[in-house]
């Protein structure tokens, strides 16, 4: 399968791309803004497997050029992509009255408008069977426990599963799925930064693992839905 994986420097996707590069049979597309990372991140996974195929793409999702996306599936894809993995994430926790625009525009750019934005690019490249997944979070899932200092953030998550929604319902005809997991706590440096004190349940790659097997998966069985992936009731 030809994979895509954004937010791949670090935490939940950096395993989500070690993950899926076991399989022989996958070509990855990796891409976050740090290119030293990525290149750590395939050199990783030609250690665990000699016949991966991991792509890096050093490319910024709030600011970069997304023409140049579509051009690199052009490029190493050969213009087809089975699977994309809308993993990147932008938290900033502050108060209400704290909160600047350029905060609004940075969890929105990255959070929502990005997904948005690789969509557009991909779908041309995306055919009967291919999968779609939007990695949310329990933040942004209607009727969970919110916290203080995340009303952007969460308000952000949760347009990102409206757009799942209404995403699938266009791509109804293509016979392509589009799905949303709202994943609880996981030890990421993102939720160590927002949430010090807290004690998360799950690891990178456990929550990597189970995310992995739902991309390659679960589009036999669910299609425009939000599912929330937390061990906590909501």
């Amino acid at each position: 399968m030809n994979i895509i994986v954004t937010g791949a420097s670090q935490g939940i996707g950096y395993e989500l791309v070690k993950q899926l590069s076991r399989h022989n049979n996958h070509k990855i597309l990796a891409i976050a803004r740090n290119k030293e990372s990525l290149k750590r991140l395939a050199n990783e996974c030609k250690k665990v497997n000699e016949s991966a195929e991991v792509l890096p793409f050093a490319f910024d999702l709030l600011h970069g050029d997304f023409s140049t996306m579509k051009n690199e599936i052009r490029e190493v894809m050969n213009e087809k992509v089975d699977v994309v993995i809308n993993n990147a994430g932008a938290l900033v926790k502050k108060p209400l009255a704290d909160l600047s625009n350029l905060d609004f525009d940075t969890m929105f750019g990255v959070n929502m408008k990005a997904p948005f934005r690789v969509a557009q690019q991909v779908v041309p490249f995306m055919g009967e069977g291919a999968h779609f997944v939007n990695i949310s979070s329990m933040a942004g899932y209607p009727g969970s426990l919110k916290f203080p200092g995340m009303t952007l953030y969460s308000a952000s998550k949760g347009a990102l599963g409206a757009f799942t929604e209404a995403l699938s319902a266009e791509l109804l005809p293509e016979k392509i799925k589009v799905n949303c997991l709202a994943i609880g706590a996981v030890e990421t440096e993102m939720m160590r930064r927002a949430f010090p004190e807290a004690d998360a349940p799950l690891k990178p790659h456990e929550m990597a693992e189970y995310v992995a097997d739902f991309a390659l998966n679960a589009g036999r069985f669910y299609n425009g839905k939000v599912l929330p992936v937390a061990i906590t009731t909501p």
